[in-house]
């Protein structure tokens, strides 16, 4: 069978002496950080790969039975890193990977010596004295429309996601999102919107930056003061003034410059 590295298309560019792991949100593949990746590489070997669930991997891959919750994606990062010999990396995740990142960290905490999250949420639903963004109607509505007809979802989706005047980044959204298989695109978003890890964010110990947008559709700006109130480590919050969910499509070399700050600063 093959390896979960070769499964994965796990990638190590770079020529600097530690590891900077770079992990995609959904709906994306590893390609999202191609704007990225030239500001990293002569400083860090860093270390890209997709999730299982996106359309560059063989849909052969996701199992059903056991992609039930994101711990499951913790430990196929886990084993990526233990795969390739990492002890130590700077972990920077987008989105869903923000919080594989923080299950993963808690679990091994000598593998990760900086996190740096960018558009995390730990709940996406509205609970009381938390406001997620989104109600549970609401969620299934979207579930209902990427069953019906998900070439028109992704079509509406896309440009809401990035959110700024980009029509590059919309193209880019919408190619990786259309390469997904439908079905396992709503079994995850079913699986993010049903999670809920509120309640571990205190057991993280890595220092966390926290990477958020002034505007975005899929994460409010309440949510990265949460993380940084419950996170367990020693926490920074970041705004950006652009608006969307994935800056490092819509405004790569504004998030790049934040990610070196963060890089850079003592903890």
């Amino acid at each position: 069978m093959e390896s979960l590295l070769d499964a994965l298309n796990v990638r190590v560019i770079g020529d600097g002496q530690n590891y900077l792991l770079l992990a995609h949100g959904f709906g994306t593949d590893q390609s999202a950080w191609k704007s990225i990746l030239p500001y990293f590489i002569s400083q860090f070997k860093v270390i890209i790969y997709d999730l299982v669930c996106a359309g560059s991997v063989n849909p052969d891959y996701f199992d059903f039975r056991r992609y039930t919750s994101l711990d499951a994606y913790a430990d196929d990062l886990l084993k990526i890193l233990d795969s390739l010999g990492v002890d130590s990396c700077v972990y920077v995740g987008h989105s869903v990977s923000a919080m594989i990142g923080i299950l993963a960290s808690i679990r091994r905490p000598e593998l990760f010596s900086k996190l740096i999250l960018i558009g995390a949420s730990p709940r996406f639903l509205n609970d009381i004295d938390y406001h997620g963004g989104f109600e549970e109607g609401e969620i299934e509505k979207v579930f209902m429309a990427m069953e019906a007809n998900y070439e028109a979802w992704v079509s509406g989706f896309a440009p809401l996601a990035v959110g700024a005047d980009v029509p590059v980044a919309v193209q880019e959204f919408s190619r990786t999102l259309f390469n997904m298989r439908p079905d396992i695109s709503l079994f995850v978003s079913r699986t993010v919107f049903g999670s809920d890890l509120r309640e571990v964010l205190g057991l993280v110990r890595a220092p966390c930056w926290i990477i958020q947008t002034a505007k975005d559709v899929s994460v409010p700006t309440s949510v990265a003061t949460y993380l940084q109130e419950k996170l367990g480590g020693r926490n920074t919050v970041v705004m950006l003034d652009v608006e969307g969910h994935l800056p490092h499509l819509s405004a790569p070399g504004l998030l790049a410059h934040h990610l070196q700050r963060a890089l850079l600063a003592g903890t």
